[in-house]
């Protein structure tokens, strides 16, 4: 049988720090007391860009909205539509939106301030659903808050930013793949958070394989450099739960409860959503009990690295200490007129003799110590 050698594992190639490099905005909350339904629009975020896809059961057609007030002229000669907001940095065209549609302002409110909790909520003629989604970018993973309006006939999204992980739901509505084009407009909800939960799937793997890498490099050579690799991982880990923990309770409410705007159909297909969410929820638990296993491994790999200094440094010490004491007993001054003098100052080959005894007690012991294998 042939044998698999992996070959050894360079944290430079690997890049690591920045595979498992978190990019998330810093929460920005209102004044205490500031009234309901305000919109604090953060200022670096970009301004919205309004794509719509139109279709039906034989086509898909694109546009880009410039202008809120004609949204209805182009909704209107389509069943179903799928209104697209990239960025949150105009209230003028957030809350434009939100007339034109009905939309709660407390809907609105969590919408635009993106520090909420996966969560969905129930306003009658639509439903609000509101998760954080995970996309990598130049080696690093991006977290964005993503909401959703579901109407029977509508999706309206709203996204911190351009660049999602939803273009292939764009490319089966495009090419008519599946039944995303001949079913409702809650098929088409159901199709994005399925993308959304999916998109944690590469992330948990990578973090994954990064671990496996740290592991073998932490057996290896324990060094800080590595204590604070799993540290941050640590960190990043717990992000990743609190991002997707609410999930899971959000889906369940959708496949759950009795809502207008999801059919019973819809809710059949919500269940592979919240079984997906399921294996996220134990992956990330799997990963950080393996990530605080690496702290544990950490330190038994530094306490085995010091014992292993500490053995080598005693056998040496052992080895010199009858060396010490012979060359201290032929050091002493006594008077060789004396008749109670060491024979051996006054022996022409005492030195030599001295010397070879040295050697001699120094490769005994060495020999004993490997017969004991202490070497």
């Amino acid at each position: 049988m042939k044998r698999l050698v992996k070959q050894p594992v360079d944290l430079a190639r690997l890049g690591f720090k920045q595979a498992v490099q978190f990019v998330q905005k810093p929460i920005r909350r209102g004044p205490v007391g500031e009234a309901p339904g305000s919109l604090r629009v953060d200022p670096d975020s970009p301004i919205p860009v309004i794509k719509v896809l139109g279709y039906n059961d034989d086509e898909c057609v694109e546009y880009e909205v410039k202008d809120v007030a004609s949204l209805g002229e182009v909704l209107k000669p389509w069943p179903r539509n799928w209104i697209d907001v990239d960025g949150l940095g105009s209230e003028e065209i957030v809350r434009g939106i939100g007339d034109h549609f009905g939309l709660h302002p407390l809907a609105l409110e969590d919408t635009v301030h993106v520090h909420q909790r996966a969560k969905s909520e129930d306003y009658g003629d639509y439903v609000y659903f509101v998760c954080r989604m995970v996309t990598l970018e130049d080696g690093k993973f991006v977290i964005e808050q993503v909401s959703l309006f579901i109407f029977p006939d509508l999706v309206l999204s709203f996204q911190e930013r351009p660049g999602d992980c939803l273009e292939p739901v764009r490319e089966r509505l495009r090419k008519g793949k599946g039944k995303i084009r001949a079913h409702s407009a809650d098929y088409l909800a159901y199709a994005i958070i399925d993308a959304l939960i999916d998109g944690y799937f590469p992330v948990l793997e990578k973090v994954g394989d990064d671990l496996e890498d740290l592991e073998e490099l932490i057996l290896e050579n324990p060094t800080e450099r590595l204590l604070q690799q799993v540290h941050q991982t640590k960190r990043e880990l717990l992000t990743l739960r609190r991002a997707i923990w609410p999930i899971r309770e959000a889906v369940n409410a959708l496949m759950r409860e009795d809502l207008e705007a999801i059919s019973p159909d819809t809710r059949v297909f919500l269940r592979d959503c919240y079984d997906h969410s399921i294996q996220l929820v134990d992956l990330v638990e799997n990963y950080r009990e393996l990530a605080s296993g690496l702290m544990d491994l950490y330190m038994t790999g530094v306490s085995n690295r010091m014992n292993e200094v500490m053995k080598i440094l005693t056998i040496f010490a052992t080895i010199f200490m009858p060396l010490g004491f012979i060359a201290g007993l032929y050091g002493m001054n006594f008077n060789t007129a004396s008749p109670y003098n060491m024979p051996e100052l006054s022996w022409m080959y005492g030195y030599p003799f001295a010397l070879g005894l040295m050697v001699f007690t120094a490769v005994g012991l060495i020999v004993y110590f490997r017969r004991k294998q202490w070497i």
